[in-house]
């Protein structure tokens, strides 16, 4: 056995990325894979309260990296489920703290004995997304049908493939079809157009998130939801399944007028 690290991150914060890691987690365990989820946001660790661990924590990523610990020690077993651990990110340190190699070093280590490494990398471009980047198999990019997000996104697909871990593959976050309706929100067809990367899901928006961030209970503990079943669904997907997406509209007006602005700032380079 040999781990799949797969790092989720964005160009933009506050896209989603440690709600899709936590459920994400969660969802993949549930089907029996062993997995770790892996904070590397060092200094705003949020993934312990998503998976309403936070009150576990004896040691944490930098701990173990500076030999404070070995790495079985910092790591938190769910106690729902048996098959999912939490590996924290220090609160108190920043993210000069932790290298690229450390990281690389962490997740080598773990990979033998676990099914999937999910590292919730932090917004941005610098040293902590490279920390996040660097031991990873796969890349997935999450972003929000909003034009910055998109952007952002965008501009993270280049450094990706820059850093030889491409292709990624994307989940659209928090789609809601009657603003895709209207045209005030990108729809899906527009956003892989211009981000050109494989989807891999689609999670409408949905109440219950919020309330499961609130609880560190993730929806993905049950598909009764909108949100929780398009969880299940990426993690099938990850697996190998089959799983067919909803059908794709056309571009929207809001997908064509971003669409012809980012035309014209490439004729202008």
């Amino acid at each position: 056995m040999s781990a799949r690290v797969i790092t989720i991150t964005s160009g933009k914060g506050g896209v989603g990325k440690t709600t899709v890691t936590a459920n994400l987690g969660v969802a993949l365990a549930m089907r029996g894979q062993r997995v770790v989820t892996i904070d590397a946001d060092i200094g705003l660790r949020n993934l312990d309260v998503m998976l309403g661990l936070e009150n576990r924590i004896v040691y944490d990523l930098v701990d173990v990296v500076e030999g404070r610990c070995r790495l079985r020690q910092a790591l938190v077993r769910d106690k729902r489920l048996q098959e999912l651990y939490l590996l924290p990110a220090a609160q108190t340190r920043d993210k000069s703290a932790l290298r690229a190699e450390d990281m690389v070093r962490v997740c080598n280590e773990l990979r033998e004995s676990f099914d999937f490494l999910l590292i919730d990398s932090p917004a941005g471009i610098e040293q902590g997304f490279r920390n996040a980047v660097a031991p990873a198999d796969e890349v997935l990019i999450v972003t929000n049908p909003e034009v910055a997000a998109v952007r952002d996104a965008d501009r993270v697909i280049g450094l990706i493939e820059a850093e030889g871990k491409g292709p990624a593959r994307l989940i659209i976050n928090r789609l809601k079809p009657e603003l895709v309706r209207r045209g005030d929100m990108l729809d899906t067809s527009a956003v892989l157009e211009l981000l050109a990367i494989d989807l891999i899901g689609i999670i409408p928006e949905d109440e219950t998130v919020i309330v499961a961030a609130n609880t560190g209970r993730p929806v993905a503990f049950t598909d009764n939801s909108l949100a929780g079943r398009a969880f299940h669904n990426i993690a099938r997907r990850l697996m190998g399944e089959e799983v067919p997406f909803a059908p794709i509209k056309e571009p929207g007006f809001l997908g064509r007028i971003f669409r012809w602005m980012r035309s014209e700032g490439e004729e202008q380079r």
